[in-house]
Protein backbone atom coordinates (compact mmCIF):
# COMPACT_ATOMS: atom_id res chain seq x y z
CA UNK A 1 0.00 0.00 0.00
CA UNK A 2 1.10 3.55 -0.51
CA UNK A 3 2.17 5.83 1.90
CA UNK A 4 -0.12 8.33 0.79
CA UNK A 5 -3.18 7.86 -1.42
CA UNK A 6 -6.22 9.55 -2.92
CA UNK A 7 -9.01 8.45 -1.50
CA UNK A 8 -12.95 9.10 -2.17
CA UNK A 9 -15.00 9.28 0.73
CA UNK A 10 -18.56 8.36 0.19
CA UNK A 11 -21.48 8.30 1.53
CA UNK A 12 -25.41 8.46 1.52
CA UNK A 13 -26.39 12.23 1.35
CA UNK A 14 -30.28 11.18 0.65
CA UNK A 15 -32.53 12.86 2.96
CA UNK A 16 -37.00 13.20 2.37
CA UNK A 17 -39.04 15.48 3.94
CA UNK A 18 -39.11 13.90 7.45
CA UNK A 19 -37.84 16.25 10.05
CA UNK A 20 -34.71 15.45 12.11
CA UNK A 21 -35.05 15.27 15.81
CA UNK A 22 -32.16 17.19 17.18
CA UNK A 23 -31.76 14.72 20.13
CA UNK A 24 -31.17 12.14 17.16
CA UNK A 25 -27.63 11.32 16.94
CA UNK A 26 -28.32 8.55 13.97
CA UNK A 27 -29.37 12.01 12.12
CA UNK A 28 -27.83 13.26 8.83
CA UNK A 29 -26.19 15.95 10.65
CA UNK A 30 -24.38 13.52 12.88
CA UNK A 31 -23.82 11.53 9.49
CA UNK A 32 -21.78 14.45 7.92
CA UNK A 33 -20.00 15.20 11.30
CA UNK A 34 -18.36 11.82 11.47
CA UNK A 35 -17.76 12.13 7.81
CA UNK A 36 -15.85 15.34 8.29
CA UNK A 37 -13.56 13.90 11.26
CA UNK A 38 -13.21 10.97 9.35
CA UNK A 39 -12.28 12.69 6.53
CA UNK A 40 -9.75 15.15 9.15
CA UNK A 41 -8.09 12.09 10.32
CA UNK A 42 -7.20 11.01 7.33
CA UNK A 43 -5.67 13.80 6.09
CA UNK A 44 -3.54 14.06 9.50
CA UNK A 45 -2.22 10.47 8.03
CA UNK A 46 -0.98 12.44 4.51
CA UNK A 47 -3.77 11.08 2.24
CA UNK A 48 -5.58 13.27 -0.18
CA UNK A 49 -9.29 12.92 0.52
CA UNK A 50 -12.30 13.79 -1.65
CA UNK A 51 -15.41 13.65 0.01
CA UNK A 52 -18.24 12.35 -2.65
CA UNK A 53 -21.78 12.71 -1.13
CA UNK A 54 -24.14 10.64 -2.99
CA UNK A 55 -27.79 10.27 -3.45
CA UNK A 56 -29.50 9.13 -6.06
CA UNK A 57 -27.56 9.03 -8.92
CA UNK A 58 -25.27 6.64 -9.53
CA UNK A 59 -23.84 7.71 -13.05
CA UNK A 60 -22.62 10.96 -10.84
CA UNK A 61 -20.46 8.36 -8.66
CA UNK A 62 -18.82 7.06 -11.61
CA UNK A 63 -18.45 10.54 -13.06
CA UNK A 64 -16.98 11.75 -10.29
CA UNK A 65 -14.66 8.72 -9.68
CA UNK A 66 -13.20 9.03 -13.28
CA UNK A 67 -12.40 12.49 -12.86
CA UNK A 68 -10.88 11.73 -9.01
CA UNK A 69 -9.23 8.69 -10.15
CA UNK A 70 -8.82 7.29 -6.66
CA UNK A 71 -6.38 4.83 -5.77
CA UNK A 72 -8.92 3.41 -3.29
CA UNK A 73 -12.66 4.04 -2.15
CA UNK A 74 -13.46 4.84 1.56
CA UNK A 75 -17.48 3.33 0.97
CA UNK A 76 -19.64 4.60 4.02
CA UNK A 77 -22.57 4.48 1.89
CA UNK A 78 -25.41 3.76 4.30
CA UNK A 79 -29.02 2.82 3.52
CA UNK A 80 -31.08 5.61 5.32
CA UNK A 81 -34.52 4.63 3.75
CA UNK A 82 -36.59 1.64 5.61
CA UNK A 83 -35.62 -1.50 3.27
CA UNK A 84 -33.62 0.14 0.62
CA UNK A 85 -30.99 -2.20 0.89
CA UNK A 86 -29.01 -0.19 -1.53
CA UNK A 87 -25.68 -0.20 0.12
CA UNK A 88 -24.73 -3.62 -1.57
CA UNK A 89 -25.82 -2.59 -4.67
CA UNK A 90 -23.20 0.69 -4.33
CA UNK A 91 -20.45 -1.66 -3.32
CA UNK A 92 -20.89 -3.48 -6.20
CA UNK A 93 -21.24 -0.69 -8.55
CA UNK A 94 -17.87 0.61 -7.45
CA UNK A 95 -16.34 -2.99 -7.63
CA UNK A 96 -17.60 -3.11 -11.32
CA UNK A 97 -15.94 0.48 -11.90
CA UNK A 98 -12.50 -1.06 -11.28
CA UNK A 99 -11.77 0.61 -7.88
CA UNK A 100 -11.01 -1.44 -4.72
CA UNK A 101 -13.14 -0.27 -1.65
CA UNK A 102 -12.62 -0.25 2.12
CA UNK A 103 -14.38 -2.97 4.16
CA UNK A 104 -16.90 -6.25 2.74
CA UNK A 105 -17.87 -6.87 -0.46
CA UNK A 106 -21.22 -6.57 -1.75
CA UNK A 107 -22.44 -9.92 -0.75
CA UNK A 108 -21.02 -9.39 3.37
CA UNK A 109 -23.31 -5.75 3.10
CA UNK A 110 -26.22 -7.97 1.95
CA UNK A 111 -26.42 -10.50 4.35
CA UNK A 112 -25.62 -8.02 6.83
CA UNK A 113 -29.33 -6.80 5.89
CA UNK A 114 -31.20 -9.78 4.74
CA UNK A 115 -31.07 -11.08 8.90
CA UNK A 116 -33.04 -14.34 8.38
CA UNK A 117 -31.03 -15.23 5.42
CA UNK A 118 -27.94 -14.72 7.66
CA UNK A 119 -28.84 -16.16 10.44
CA UNK A 120 -29.55 -19.26 8.10
CA UNK A 121 -26.43 -19.27 6.65
CA UNK A 122 -24.50 -19.01 10.70
CA UNK A 123 -26.32 -21.99 11.76
CA UNK A 124 -25.81 -24.04 9.03
CA UNK A 125 -22.27 -23.33 9.40
CA UNK A 126 -22.44 -24.79 12.77
CA UNK A 127 -22.51 -21.32 14.59
CA UNK A 128 -25.30 -20.83 17.37
CA UNK A 129 -27.93 -18.20 16.93
CA UNK A 130 -31.03 -17.70 19.13
CA UNK A 131 -33.51 -20.65 19.40
CA UNK A 132 -36.69 -20.58 17.29
CA UNK A 133 -35.68 -17.94 14.78
CA UNK A 134 -38.36 -17.73 12.03
CA UNK A 135 -38.92 -15.08 9.09
CA UNK A 136 -43.30 -14.21 9.59
CA UNK A 137 -43.86 -13.00 6.09
CA UNK A 138 -48.32 -13.19 7.02
CA UNK A 139 -50.16 -12.94 9.88
CA UNK A 140 -51.44 -16.17 9.49
CA UNK A 141 -47.84 -17.97 10.22
CA UNK A 142 -49.07 -16.56 13.51
CA UNK A 143 -51.18 -19.26 14.53
CA UNK A 144 -49.18 -21.89 12.33
CA UNK A 145 -46.56 -21.58 14.61
CA UNK A 146 -45.87 -22.93 18.06
CA UNK A 147 -43.86 -20.25 20.10
CA UNK A 148 -41.92 -20.32 23.27
CA UNK A 149 -41.90 -16.98 25.13
CA UNK A 150 -40.72 -14.28 25.53
CA UNK A 151 -39.84 -13.59 21.59
CA UNK A 152 -37.90 -10.81 20.11
CA UNK A 153 -39.12 -9.43 17.45
CA UNK A 154 -37.29 -7.69 14.82
CA UNK A 155 -37.91 -6.00 10.74
CA UNK A 156 -35.76 -8.14 8.89
CA UNK A 157 -33.70 -5.89 6.57
CA UNK A 158 -32.61 -2.90 8.98
CA UNK A 159 -29.99 -1.87 11.37
CA UNK A 160 -28.76 0.28 13.72
CA UNK A 161 -31.64 -0.34 15.86
CA UNK A 162 -34.38 0.64 13.59
CA UNK A 163 -37.86 -0.81 14.56
CA UNK A 164 -36.58 -1.74 17.90
CA UNK A 165 -38.75 -0.48 20.54
CA UNK A 166 -40.54 -1.17 24.30
CA UNK A 167 -43.07 -2.97 22.74
CA UNK A 168 -40.49 -5.29 20.56
CA UNK A 169 -39.96 -8.63 23.11
CA UNK A 170 -43.42 -10.13 23.35
CA UNK A 171 -44.60 -12.38 25.99
CA UNK A 172 -48.42 -13.48 24.42
CA UNK A 173 -49.46 -14.26 20.85
CA UNK A 174 -51.26 -11.34 20.91
CA UNK A 175 -48.32 -8.83 21.39
CA UNK A 176 -46.95 -11.14 19.38
CA UNK A 177 -49.22 -10.86 16.20
CA UNK A 178 -49.67 -7.01 16.97
CA UNK A 179 -45.94 -6.44 16.45
CA UNK A 180 -45.78 -8.77 13.65
CA UNK A 181 -48.63 -6.54 12.19
CA UNK A 182 -46.71 -3.20 12.50
CA UNK A 183 -43.71 -4.51 11.54
CA UNK A 184 -45.51 -5.57 7.84
CA UNK A 185 -47.25 -2.31 7.59
CA UNK A 186 -44.29 -0.50 8.64
CA UNK A 187 -41.66 -1.23 7.12
CA UNK A 188 -43.24 -3.31 4.60
CA UNK A 189 -41.04 -5.92 5.43
CA UNK A 190 -41.20 -9.52 6.76
CA UNK A 191 -40.58 -9.69 10.60
CA UNK A 192 -38.09 -11.72 12.35
CA UNK A 193 -38.93 -13.43 14.85
CA UNK A 194 -36.09 -14.98 17.64
CA UNK A 195 -36.45 -16.46 21.25
CA UNK A 196 -35.12 -13.66 23.67
CA UNK A 197 -32.20 -14.35 25.22
CA UNK A 198 -31.72 -13.24 28.90
CA UNK A 199 -27.77 -13.33 29.24
CA UNK A 200 -25.37 -10.96 29.04
CA UNK A 201 -24.56 -8.87 25.61
CA UNK A 202 -21.30 -8.04 23.98
CA UNK A 203 -20.09 -6.29 21.03
CA UNK A 204 -17.28 -7.89 19.30
CA UNK A 205 -15.30 -5.36 17.10
CA UNK A 206 -13.16 -6.80 14.15
CA UNK A 207 -10.48 -5.31 12.43
CA UNK A 208 -8.02 -6.71 9.64
CA UNK A 209 -8.19 -8.26 6.32
CA UNK A 210 -6.04 -11.28 6.05
CA UNK A 211 -5.33 -11.28 9.84
CA UNK A 212 -8.30 -10.36 11.61
CA UNK A 213 -7.81 -8.64 15.19
CA UNK A 214 -10.57 -9.01 17.78
CA UNK A 215 -10.81 -5.73 19.79
CA UNK A 216 -11.37 -5.83 23.41
CA UNK A 217 -14.90 -6.59 24.41
CA UNK A 218 -17.65 -4.15 24.77
CA UNK A 219 -21.02 -5.14 27.24
CA UNK A 220 -24.14 -3.66 26.68
CA UNK A 221 -25.14 -3.20 30.82
CA UNK A 222 -28.80 -2.83 30.99
CA UNK A 223 -28.62 -2.60 35.00
CA UNK A 224 -29.90 0.93 35.41
CA UNK A 225 -33.00 -0.07 32.60
CA UNK A 226 -36.93 0.21 34.89
CA UNK A 227 -38.14 -3.02 34.66
CA UNK A 228 -41.05 -1.69 32.06
CA UNK A 229 -38.06 -1.49 29.09
CA UNK A 230 -36.68 -4.55 27.77
CA UNK A 231 -32.85 -4.68 28.26
CA UNK A 232 -31.92 -4.43 24.25
CA UNK A 233 -30.12 -2.22 21.97
CA UNK A 234 -33.47 -0.62 20.62
CA UNK A 235 -32.89 2.79 18.05
CA UNK A 236 -34.11 5.13 21.30
CA UNK A 237 -30.76 3.06 23.11
CA UNK A 238 -28.53 3.81 20.63
CA UNK A 239 -29.19 7.19 19.42
CA UNK A 240 -31.91 8.91 21.19
CA UNK A 241 -30.14 11.61 23.39
CA UNK A 242 -32.73 12.40 25.23
CA UNK A 243 -34.85 8.69 25.96
CA UNK A 244 -34.17 6.60 29.06
CA UNK A 245 -33.15 3.93 27.12
CA UNK A 246 -30.31 6.12 26.04
CA UNK A 247 -29.50 7.36 29.39
CA UNK A 248 -29.84 4.13 31.70
CA UNK A 249 -28.16 1.84 28.88
CA UNK A 250 -23.95 2.22 28.84
CA UNK A 251 -21.72 0.37 27.19
CA UNK A 252 -18.43 -0.87 29.99
CA UNK A 253 -15.38 -1.60 27.94
CA UNK A 254 -13.15 -3.56 28.33
CA UNK A 255 -15.72 -6.01 29.74
CA UNK A 256 -15.10 -8.00 32.37
CA UNK A 257 -15.37 -11.62 31.35
CA UNK A 258 -13.22 -14.73 31.97
CA UNK A 259 -10.88 -15.29 30.08
CA UNK A 260 -12.37 -18.90 28.96
CA UNK A 261 -15.74 -17.07 27.97
CA UNK A 262 -13.98 -14.08 26.29
CA UNK A 263 -12.06 -16.62 23.92
CA UNK A 264 -15.35 -18.49 23.09
CA UNK A 265 -17.23 -14.96 22.36
CA UNK A 266 -14.02 -13.67 19.98
CA UNK A 267 -13.94 -17.06 18.16
CA UNK A 268 -17.58 -17.20 17.80
CA UNK A 269 -17.09 -13.63 16.19
CA UNK A 270 -14.54 -14.32 13.77
CA UNK A 271 -16.65 -17.40 12.19
CA UNK A 272 -19.60 -15.49 12.03
CA UNK A 273 -17.71 -12.53 10.18
CA UNK A 274 -16.25 -14.78 8.17
CA UNK A 275 -18.98 -16.94 6.92
CA UNK A 276 -21.11 -14.12 5.82
CA UNK A 277 -18.01 -13.26 3.99
CA UNK A 278 -16.99 -9.94 6.34
CA UNK A 279 -13.78 -7.99 5.86
CA UNK A 280 -11.53 -5.03 6.48
CA UNK A 281 -13.81 -4.11 9.87
CA UNK A 282 -17.10 -5.51 11.01
CA UNK A 283 -18.91 -6.03 14.41
CA UNK A 284 -20.90 -9.25 15.60
CA UNK A 285 -23.67 -8.70 18.45
CA UNK A 286 -23.50 -11.49 20.97
CA UNK A 287 -25.21 -12.67 23.59
CA UNK A 288 -25.38 -15.48 26.45
CA UNK A 289 -28.43 -17.91 26.42
CA UNK A 290 -29.91 -19.74 29.65
CA UNK A 291 -27.07 -21.65 29.80
CA UNK A 292 -23.96 -19.24 29.53
CA UNK A 293 -23.39 -19.96 25.83
CA UNK A 294 -22.90 -17.47 23.23
CA UNK A 295 -25.23 -16.84 19.80
CA UNK A 296 -25.09 -14.62 17.34
CA UNK A 297 -27.76 -11.79 17.56
CA UNK A 298 -26.11 -10.09 14.34
CA UNK A 299 -23.13 -9.36 12.27
CA UNK A 300 -22.64 -6.11 10.74
CA UNK A 301 -20.39 -5.72 8.17
CA UNK A 302 -20.79 -1.62 8.19
CA UNK A 303 -20.90 -0.46 11.81
CA UNK A 304 -20.47 2.86 12.57
CA UNK A 305 -16.73 4.18 12.63
CA UNK A 306 -17.00 7.47 14.27
CA UNK A 307 -14.66 8.84 16.58
CA UNK A 308 -14.84 7.75 19.96
CA UNK A 309 -18.15 5.23 19.70
CA UNK A 310 -18.65 1.86 18.83
CA UNK A 311 -15.50 0.38 17.03
CA UNK A 312 -13.38 3.17 17.56
CA UNK A 313 -13.98 2.92 21.32
CA UNK A 314 -12.93 -0.51 21.45
CA UNK A 315 -9.56 -0.01 19.20
CA UNK A 316 -8.96 3.08 21.51
CA UNK A 317 -8.43 0.27 24.63
CA UNK A 318 -6.20 -1.91 22.16
CA UNK A 319 -4.20 1.03 21.83
CA UNK A 320 -5.38 2.38 18.48
CA UNK A 321 -5.85 5.43 17.94
CA UNK A 322 -8.76 6.81 15.61
CA UNK A 323 -6.20 7.92 12.69
CA UNK A 324 -4.59 4.59 12.99
CA UNK A 325 -7.31 2.70 12.90
CA UNK A 326 -9.04 4.16 9.32
CA UNK A 327 -5.38 2.96 8.09
CA UNK A 328 -5.82 -0.17 9.01
CA UNK A 329 -8.89 0.09 7.75
CA UNK A 330 -7.08 1.18 4.08
CA UNK A 331 -4.53 -1.42 4.38
CA UNK A 332 -7.45 -4.41 4.26
CA UNK A 333 -9.06 -3.03 1.14
CA UNK A 334 -5.80 -3.15 -0.54
CA UNK A 335 -5.36 -7.25 0.82
CA UNK A 336 -8.79 -8.77 -0.42
CA UNK A 337 -10.99 -9.85 -0.29
CA UNK A 338 -9.60 -12.95 -0.82
CA UNK A 339 -11.21 -14.40 -4.30
CA UNK A 340 -12.55 -11.42 -5.80
CA UNK A 341 -11.29 -10.72 -9.18
CA UNK A 342 -10.79 -7.21 -10.36
CA UNK A 343 -12.63 -7.51 -14.11
CA UNK A 344 -14.26 -3.82 -14.31
CA UNK A 345 -17.08 -3.92 -16.53
CA UNK A 346 -16.93 -0.53 -17.81
CA UNK A 347 -13.39 -0.82 -19.15
CA UNK A 348 -9.93 -0.48 -17.86
CA UNK A 349 -9.16 3.02 -18.34
CA UNK A 350 -12.07 4.08 -15.84
CA UNK A 351 -10.05 2.48 -12.87
CA UNK A 352 -7.83 4.18 -10.72
CA UNK A 353 -4.68 5.54 -11.47
CA UNK A 354 -2.64 3.22 -9.98
CA UNK A 355 -4.18 -0.44 -9.65
CA UNK A 356 -4.30 -1.81 -5.97
CA UNK A 357 -0.96 -4.41 -5.66
CA UNK A 358 -1.86 -6.58 -3.43
CA UNK A 359 0.71 -8.48 -1.37
CA UNK A 360 1.86 -11.54 -2.98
Amino acid sequence: MKKKLRVALIYNAYTDSQPESPGDEGSGWHLRLMIRRMARAMRRLGHTVTVVPLSDDLSYLQRKLRKIRPDVVFNQYDDVVHGALYEMRVAAFIRMLGFPHTGSPALGLGLSRYKYMAASLLQGAGIPIPPDTTLVERLGEIRENSWRFPLIVHPSQEHAGIGLDRDSVVHTKKDLRDKVRETLKDYNQPALVQRFLPGREFNVGLIGGKKLTVLPLAEVDYSDLPESIPPIMSYAAKWIETSVEYRKTRVICPAKVPADLAARIGETAVRAFRVVGGWGYGRADIRLDENGEPRVLEVNCNPCLDEGMGLARSARKAGIRYPQLLQLVLKAAFEGPPFDMSLPIFGLKNGPASPAKRPK
